[in-house]
């Protein structure tokens, strides 16, 4: 899930949390709410008609509005928060950035279900990092996984498609939309990978707010170069949509699923880590038409299978594969 993971990997149950009263909700509740607004950001990309650079720019500018003041209540509440971590936190945030251009470009080719499930390869690229860079040891379900997960993804982009279009968009182009894919969910796991390094260390918002500052540098920079910042084209219902995507995929993901996951059993948090590429499919489907092949269809199948690998547990030690 999009930035709230990065909260959930690196928050301890004892720190403090932003709302209070999200801690007296169901955690299963919060999550999968969490995941049905991570799961309708391609879809606002989609109906706002902006282009990839400017969507990409304004989800990350707009969330600031809320994320600063939060991010300043917290720092009076806790106190300032280390340079060394302030440092990595906006690394990440750069890599953010990118992987929102990148995401953006694939749904102009794939659309907005499939590039959702395509984003997914962090899911085996996060801890494939941890173990080059940290030295984790890579487990057996993790191996099995990235076949898996290499497979469903070429598929669900439609490039074995008979017809050589990608279902969803006609005139798509699957190759790119499979780079663009890929290279969403490599930079997107490298912000998991910062953020893991950086830690909370008593801060919650701060740390999302400092990343966020800095991935709507890295959008604005790349979307300029790539598509353009386009404001003055925006009518009111475009701004609807994107404020929506900001509100959704910046703001209300991390705060959910951010309260939730440490409140979850591992086995729980992993079955939730499922429903975004599924609820993906289904909300483009239901709100834009998109209509998919039997054969991306059964990449998704894959996709989801690989995710359930790497997240799954041993039954008899309750621990990792």
């Amino acid at each position: 899930m999009r930035n709230a993971e990065s909260v959930a990997s690196t928050e301890t149950k004892r720190e403090p949390r932003q709302g209070s009263v999200l801690d007296r909700i169901n955690p299963v509740a919060l999550a999968v709410a969490g995941s049905g607004c991570t799961s309708a950001t391609g879809v606002f990309v989609k109906l706002s008609g902006a282009n990839t650079g400017t969507a990409a720019f304004l989800r990350c500018g707009l969330a600031l509005f809320l994320l600063v003041p939060m991010a300043a209540a917290e720092l009076r509440r806790i106190g300032p928060r280390a340079r060394r971590l302030l440092g990595l936190d906006a690394a990440a945030g750069l890599l953010l950035g990118v992987d929102y251009v990148f995401w953006a470009a694939s749904i102009q080719h794939v659309g907005a279900g499939m590039a959702t499930v395509l984003l997914n390869i962090q899911v085996v690229a996060f801890p494939l990092l941890a173990w080059v860079f940290l030295g984790d040891r890579a487990p057996l379900r993790l191996l099995l996984a990235v076949p898996v997960m290499l497979a469903g993804v070429a598929l669900t982009a439609g490039v074995f498609n008979p017809a050589g279009s990608t279902g969803a968009v006609p005139d798509g182009d699957p190759w790119l939309g499979l780079a663009y894919g890929c290279a969403a969910g490599a930079t997107y796991a490298g912000y998991l990978f910062l953020s893991r390094l950086a830690g909370g260390q008593g801060h919650t918002v701060t740390p999302v707010c400092v990343s966020t500052a800095a991935a709507t540098l890295a959008a604005g920079v790349l979307g300029a170069l790539w598509s353009g910042i386009d404001l003055a084209s925006l009518d009111a219902r475009a701004w609807m949509w994107l404020a929506l995507l900001a509100l959704t995929g910046q703001v209300l993901t991390w705060l959910l699923v951010g309260s939730a996951l440490p409140r979850l059993p591992a086995s729980t948090g992993a079955a939730i880590l499922v429903l975004p590429p599924v609820l993906a499919v289904a909300m483009a489907a239901v709100f834009l038409g998109e209509r998919v092949t039997p054969v991306q269809l059964a990449g998704c199948v894959l996709v989801v299978l690989a995710i359930w690998l790497s997240q799954r547990r041993s039954p008899r030690s309750g621990q990792s594969t």
